[in-house]
This record gives C-alpha cells, structure tokens and sequence, in this order.
C-alpha cells in the first residue's frame, strides 16, 4: 500500500505532461491538414523525383574491381 504514495504522484505528473503535450501540438498546428498526408501515399511524384546519376558510385565499384585488387 505504501507504493500507492508514489505511484499516484507519478501517474498525475504523466497526464499533466500528456496534456501539456496535446495541447502544445493543436498550439503548433500539427492537426491541422490530416487528410493531405493520407493523400501523399496514394499521388504519383513521379515529376518531382528525377534519377540521380551518382558518380561517386560509379568510381567506387571501379576501384573495387577483382583485377585491381589482384594487381597489387
């Protein structure tokens, strides 16, 4: 029975944060479009990502190439 004297306290001090917390995030503005973010999984980007050409990848694979390593 004597845990009860510290488990209360912390379980009111928990909702108070989770409180401050929702309030702090309508505050912020994080529930104001909830349906835009559902609609991004569904849309084509295919406009916005364009193919990278990474030259650094290509220069790597070169230099780990089998015949340079048997080389040296």
């Amino acid at each position: 029975m004597e845990i009860l004297h510290l488990m209360v306290p912390i379980a009111i001090i928990l909702v108070i944060i989770a409180i401050a917390l929702f309030f702090w995030a309508v505050r912020t503005g994080q529930f104001d479009d909830l349906e835009r973010q559902g609609y991004n999984i569904l849309l084509d980007d295919e406009s916005k990502k364009k193919p990278q050409k990474n030259d650094t990848a290509d220069e790597k694979t070169k230099q780990d190439s089998p015949q340079d390593k048997a080389g040296s």
